[in-house]
């Protein structure tokens, strides 16, 4: 197989373009879409996706409010916030950004989320769907790399894709959504052995970490496709 590159930006014009329209049809009805996101702390990475949602969302003709609170809020104020916000501005979509601070448990805060509002699919009750295939929609970040699959044409049954990062994001759901699709999964984590041995054996390849190189040439069969869905930031310098 020759080698070819997956031109990720032209992928994503193409979900907006379409994305607009729909917007377009809606607001003839007199409907709006609001997104609103939820950002503690100053993470890079993290500051980097909410710029770039918030970009897309008014692109597309979105209403978006970004609620940014600072790394220091309690995990009981700030599940007070998330209660507050749904409640008075009634968005038909909300995104609490990972990471949060380690004081702060993630999994209780984002089950503070109406499901029915919840974009990135990480409630328990919609993470629970995405396992029984009874989802409506798929975590953004799994389904676009999914969208970045079925551009090269490939089958994925049966087919060996090594993740690489085990995070709540990306790795775990991206993980079932693969298996549920029928290809065979390893899913690596900080603690994984031999991981360059595994990659060898891949067909698919899929960084979800948040560092950069962590992927090398000698880590890739020849003719294997490698996706790189992390962000990393090294000197002020996005990777």
């Amino acid at each position: 197989m020759e080698k070819k590159l997956i031109l990720g930006q032209s992928i994503s014009k193409k979900i907006l373009e379409t994305l607009e329209k729909r917007v377009k049809k809606l607001k003839s009805k007199k409907i709006t879409p609001k997104l609103v996101v939820i950002l503690v702390g100053n993470d890079k990475p993290s500051t980097s996706y909410v710029k770039h949602k918030g970009k897309a969302a008014e692109k597309i003709g979105i209403n978006y409010k970004l609620h940014h609170f600072k790394k220091i809020i309690s995990e009981k104020s700030l599940i007070k916030k998330i209660e507050e916000i749904q409640k008075t501005e009634k968005p038909n979509g909300m995104i609490v950004q990972l990471p949060l601070p380690k004081h702060i448990n993630e999994v209780k805060v984002l089950n503070t989320i109406n499901p029915k509002i919840d974009i990135d699919c990480l409630t328990n009750e919609n993470l629970g769907k995405v396992i029984s295939r009874s989802h409506k929609i798929l975590p953004p970040t799994p389904n676009a790399i999914l969208s970045a699959i079925s551009y090269t044409k490939i089958d994925l049954k049966g087919k060996n894709v090594v993740i690489i990062g085990s995070g709540l994001l990306i790795g775990r759901p991206l993980s079932i959504i693969l298996s549920n699709l029928k290809a065979t999964v390893t899913l690596c984590n900080s603690s994984s052995k031999k991981i360059k041995e595994k990659c060898l054996l891949a067909d698919i390849i899929i960084s979800g970490t948040g560092k950069k190189h962590i992927i090398k040439a000698e880590m890739i069969k020849k003719g294997a496709i490698v996706i790189d869905a992390g962000v990393s930031f090294h000197k002020n310098k996005m990777y």
